[in-house]
């Protein structure tokens, strides 16, 4: 269980810090309580594995088109989760993942069936607002869906809106993920805190190339 979640049973809800087991907060001692009120409480990640049921979801893209998980339903469609649209990183993400299913030249486009590509698509989701996301489709070509998740549901949805650190400072954000859905809806592969560059090689792995 996630360090620090908040789970309700019943009438009392129960605390977890550092891996210790749960103990009911009705049953704590005013002086446990008063030393442990100013520890922040954090949400529980909730993960998905292979066989997970992939969370629905429906978001616009940076065109103001309405996406829905269900509109791929029948074919394998990848889902990258990153934190900021045209940064180094997702940058090179996003255009990698775009050479695979265009089966442009290159260490990623190449020899991967023309079949394949044609039953799989891709669909980017970031924080970002439509109209950066739309500088971003521009800018680099992608071609394919970008969609906007200001709020965060779908990460949270996902399991990749997370705790952050950098430079000493903790904070919530989107930690670089990526799924891989298949047909019938659920999740063949999940690869949480995936580089870059590893996200088109784990991919095409796992279509077999």
């Amino acid at each position: 269980e996630a360090v620090g979640a908040v789970r309700t049973t019943g009438a009392a809800s129960t605390f977890t810090e550092g891996g210790a087991s749960a103990i009911p907060t009705t049953n704590r001692s005013p002086d446990f309580l008063s030393v442990n009120a100013c520890l922040p409480v954090r949400a529980m990640v909730t993960r998905l594995t292979s066989g997970s049921k992939a969370p629905a979801f429906t978001l616009k893209d940076a065109q103001g088109t309405t996406h829905s998980l269900r509109d791929f339903a029948g074919g394998k469609v990848v889902l990258y989760f990153s934190p900021k649209d045209d940064t180094s990183g997702c940058t090179a993400q996003a255009c990698a993942l775009r050479d695979v299913v265009a089966g442009a030249e290159g260490p990623w486009g190449a020899g991967l069936p023309t079949r394949v590509r044609r039953a799989l698509a891709v669909v980017g989701i970031s924080p970002d607002a439509p109209a950066a996301q739309a500088r971003f489709d521009a800018k680099y070509g992608l071609g394919y869906p970008l969609l906007s998740d200001t709020d965060h549901e779908v990460a949270e949805a996902y399991g990749v809106w997370q705790e952050k650190v950098l430079y000493g400072k903790r904070f919530m954000g989107v930690v670089r993920s990526a799924f891989l859905v298949d047909r019938a809806g659920k999740v063949s592969h999940a690869w949480y805190k995936i580089s870059p560059k590893d996200t088109p090689a784990r991919l095409l792995e796992a279509l077999g190339k």
